[in-house]
């Protein structure tokens, strides 16, 4: 069934918004098969952009699990940083307040070059950047740590696409831990490189920037996530070296991490899903909180193709406010927005009855 594409201003700060419109739900009789195919209606609104759709036809093969094989250089470095944050948590109140505010901003940054960059602009092609802006976020990405653009998308676009099973990255069918951090410090499952060196990532093969990236990732991460955090409040306001390693890199870092991994965690677990209750992830507004607008999860699977990943646009969503203002300085365009009819379609649906209109 057709999806059907409208220009539906909503103001003048939006008139550049393309809102997406779903088939009504009488299009198709049997209310099965139009839930599992609900998934797949962004293949007519972004014929360049179909993997992250979920796949509602992969199963997990019967039989038990393989054995864990840990990778202890992982788990030895992500101690050290998270005991480095422990110990910077206490230096927190003799800091400099202007180490206060750069920590503040990296954090900011950091996450916009993940939410706005390597989440919603290359892993959904949710809206279009120019160069300008492109740029300001491969760098913000690079200061995250995250693995490069790239990797992150390719793991992205597969835990949408084979979601809750072994061939999502963080399967939070998997416990808490597992999709919180301990899918990083284990071999991933087979079905995770099966699975994700199928997927079609030639869009971002043909990203000159993404590509640049990837090839020169160690010595940019080494730069920008560690190195310049702590030399700036070191040199140019006189902060301690200890202060400025603890507090500015490995606390401001930490904090990034975990504010991230509590997307792929906690709000698979804990929240509302008043959107779909047939798929995990859920609502979370202490999540969008700390990872800056991607905590409305149940939402952002219903519609992975908007590029707000939230009904609200900018309620508890800097992330959204930060591609309006681009937008609105010629930077961010064709940005996808799901029309309320669908929104509301989808709820009647299969949402859980907990929705409350804005």
């Amino acid at each position: 069934m057709p999806a059907h594409i409208l220009q539906e201003p909503i103001s003048s700060s939006y008139s550049a918004t393309t809102t997406v419109t779903a088939p009504p739900s009488g299009g198709l009789q049997n209310g099965e098969k139009l839930e599992k195919t609900a998934h797949h209606l962004a293949e007519d609104i972004r014929p360049e952009m179909k993997e992250d759709i979920y796949d509602p036809t992969y199963q997990d093969e019967e039989g038990p699990p393989p054995k864990l094989e840990y990778v202890w250089r992982n788990i030895i470095l992500m101690a050290l940083l998270h005991v480095g944050a422990l110990y910077g948590i206490t230096l927190v109140p003799s800091c400099k307040y202007h180490t206060w505010i750069w920590a503040y901003l990296y954090y900011v940054i950091s996450a916009l070059g993940i939410t706005a960059g390597a989440h919603r602009l290359w892993s959904h092609r949710t809206y279009k950047a120019r160069l300008p802006l492109r740029v300001f976020l491969i760098i913000a990405n690079t200061m995250a740590f995250q693995n490069d653009v790239y990797e992150w998308a390719r793991d992205h676009r597969a835990h949408h696409k084979f979601s809750e099973t072994h061939a999502d990255p963080h399967n939070s069918r998997r416990g808490f831990f597992f999709s919180h951090v301990g899918w990083l410090l284990v071999r991933k499952h087979p079905a995770v490189k099966e699975k994700g060196g199928l997927l079609d990532m030639s869009d971002l093969k043909a990203e000159k920037l993404v590509m640049f990236q990837r090839r020169y990732y160690k010595p940019g991460l080494l730069l920008m996530c560690f190195i310049l955090p702590t030399l700036v409040p070191w040199y140019f306001w006189g902060e301690t070296f200890r202060h400025s390693l603890f507090v500015a890199t490995f606390l401001r870092y930490a904090v990034v991490l975990n504010a991230t991994w509590l997307v792929n965690s906690a709000a698979h677990l804990y929240g509302y899903r008043p959107y779909d209750k047939n798929i995990s992830s859920r609502e979370n507004i202490l999540v969008s909180m700390g990872a800056v607008g991607e905590g409305f999860h149940n939402y952002h699977h219903a519609f992975p193709y908007d590029y707000s990943a939230s009904e609200y646009r900018w309620h508890i969503n800097f992330t959204t406010f930060f591609i309006d203002c681009m937008a609105a300085i010629g930077l961010a365009y064709d940005r996808k927005k799901v029309s309320a009819a669908s929104v509301l379609a989808r709820i009647k649906r299969t949402g859980d009855g907990s929705y409350k209109s804005g």
